[in-house]
């Protein structure tokens, strides 16, 4: 399943997961345990590469076709002053991202991914979700199968990234409508506001959560109400990609969130990702506990486009390298022990 034509179809296809191939996984366990080396001597290298395996579904995974996919969408709460840069830098972003000019450009490429930019109706931004639902249901339909469609059933990994002036607003509403707490435990910089803008953003989650509170906290209503058509692509992607036995790796806070709001009703999604960094963004932290979500890397990135996540993936071709190179013992002629 990769179109989600109703909200029906949507919630059937988080309602009934595929899992992981096991043998392949034991298999490429096996295959570990006779590699010349103490078992368990490279760490997560090691795990990296049974996850890899197990969903792959062969035991010497490889990344031959990856994929780093970034959506872009505008948000009309930025008209509360949420977002220290103006909304036109989405699309700014977006042609910046084009002509190759962009971090996730250089970091793609040394990690051996393609790169997609799906830009999502720039000029129609979501509504104020202060006041109404950010999307309509047709809206939100219409995001998540724009993510779904640009997941290509062969890929070998896809790495999620995002561009939108105002997300981390949207992020933090999605945390706190799905998880609960107050608007502090969710509020942070984004793209660099300072006190001031903070208190703007969480008098705007308030806000948000009092117009919406009669509403069902189901993924797809959470999604539809506070998120973004970038953050409800992602969300589409990132199910579509399970449906096609694809590992995720995910970038930062906002991407997370998008997996966060359909964790909250399928904690099951979680288990074909791979948590790329944690962002300096505070609530991202706090986010990845509550989807036990490790990161691989924390080097104090915060940008977004999926660059932390590429920078991540270079890791995981070592991992996979590692795992896929390395003589047996009796390759090597070296007594096992």
């Amino acid at each position: 399943m990769s179109r989600f034509p109703t909200v029906a179809a949507f919630e059937a296809a988080l309602a009934s997961l595929p899992g992981p191939d096991q043998a392949a996984r034991d298999a490429a366990a096996a295959r570990q345990m006779q590699l010349t080396k103490p078992a368990g001597s490279l760490g997560r290298l090691e795990d990296i590469a049974l996850f890899m395996a197990g969903w792959q579904g062969r035991a010497r995974p490889r990344i031959d076709h990856g994929l780093a996919l970034v959506f872009a969408g505008n948000h009309g709460v930025t008209r509360h002053g949420v977002s220290a840069f103006p909304a036109e830098v989405t699309a700014q972003m977006v042609a910046n991202f084009a002509a190759g000019g962009a971090a996730i450009n250089a970091l793609a490429g040394a990690a051996g991914l393609d790169l997609r930019i799906v830009p999502i109706d720039l000029d129609r931004p979501t509504a104020d979700f202060t006041v109404e639902p950010a999307m309509s249901e047709a809206q939100c339909l219409a995001a998540i199968n724009a993510g779904a469609d640009a997941v290509d059933p062969s890929l070998d990994l896809l790495l999620l990234g995002e561009m939108g002036i105002g997300n981390t607003t949207a992020a933090a509403a999605l945390c706190l409508r799905s998880f609960g707490g107050t608007a502090q435990n969710w509020v942070g910089a984004g793209t660099g506001v300072g006190a001031h803008g903070q208190m703007v953003k969480r008098q705007v989650l308030d806000l948000a959560m009092a117009c919406h509170a009669d509403l069902p906290r189901t993924p797809f209503e959470t999604l539809r109400c506070v998120g973004g058509r970038e953050i409800a692509a992602m969300a589409g992607a990132m199910l579509a990609a399970r449906h096609h036995l694809i590992p995720v790796v995910l970038d930062g806070f906002v991407c997370s969130a998008a997996l966060g709001a359909m964790a909250a009703g399928a904690p099951d999604i979680c288990n074909h990702v791979i948590a790329g960094h944690r962002s300096a963004e505070a609530a991202h932290g706090r986010l990845l506990k509550r989807l036990v979500l490790t990161p691989l890397l924390d080097l104090g990135m915060r940008l977004g486009e999926g660059s932390g996540g590429a920078v991540a993936v270079a890791v995981m071709r070592s991992a996979l390298a590692m795992h896929d190179q390395m003589a047996t013992f009796a390759d090597a002629g070296v007594s096992a022990g």
